[in-house]
């Protein structure tokens, strides 16, 4: 691997092989991080999912409710799906041009970055499209399951935001190591929002 992506530590021990079954204590050290470092990543997701289930089963719980009603999801909620799941296709590209190119990577980061930020964007005008039909937080339960959904998942789309602004910085700097933990965590973390966003359109076209 080249000098540009290496593990903290810059010793030739601590930098992973360019070839598949180089075997050296520093590569297995090097391993053994990477599987560290990922199953933090893991139990984050974890941690995510549950709280959304709870949501979700909230959710179910109070649509039997007399006072349950149904909203005319945004137009721009579609459109913001397809942003996001370009953003997932990005991140991978920059992800395959890791190995290959440090200013390829760093401009693939920078795109999915300006499509995160559209998504929000996105999620703004449809909050504002809601308070033009007269739908407010407060307004029925299902208003208020949708605000509160949309908004958490927001929330963690800005974390992931902040993740790449760190990663383009640091792909953009020119006399900076890069740690290849980071950025696969970060992938997972933003590919999982992508699938995580289109669970909650679905639940919210089926049930609000």
């Amino acid at each position: 691997m080249s000098s540009t992506i290496a593990s903290p530590m810059n010793s030739p021990a601590a930098t992973l092989p360019r070839a598949k079954g180089v075997a050296a204590p520093g590569w297995l050290l090097a391993q053994g991080a990477e599987r560290y470092s990922s199953s933090g990543i893991w139990i984050g997701v974890f941690a995510i999912t549950m709280s959304f289930a709870a949501f979700t089963s909230a959710l179910f719980v109070r649509e039997g409710t007399a006072d349950w009603g149904h909203l005319a999801l945004p137009s721009v909620l579609y459109v913001n799906t397809l942003v996001l799941l370009t953003s997932s296709g990005t991140l991978e590209l920059a992800r395959h041009a890791l190995r290959e190119s440090k200013g390829r990577t760093g401009a693939w980061v920078f795109v999915t970055l300006l499509l995160g930020l559209a998504f929000c964007a996105g999620q703004y005008r449809a909050w504002l499209d809601l308070r033009t039909q007269g739908f407010y937080l407060a307004t029925n339960p299902n208003s208020s399951f949708f605000y509160v959904l949309t908004c958490m998942h927001a929330l963690h789309v800005l974390a992931g935001i902040l993740v790449l602004v760190y990663l383009a910085g640091r792909l953009a700097a020119s006399q900076t190591t890069f740690r290849l933990s980071l950025f696969r965590n970060a992938a997972i973390y933003w590919h999982f929002l992508a699938v995580l966003w289109m669970y909650l359109l679905m639940l919210c076209r089926m049930k609000l």
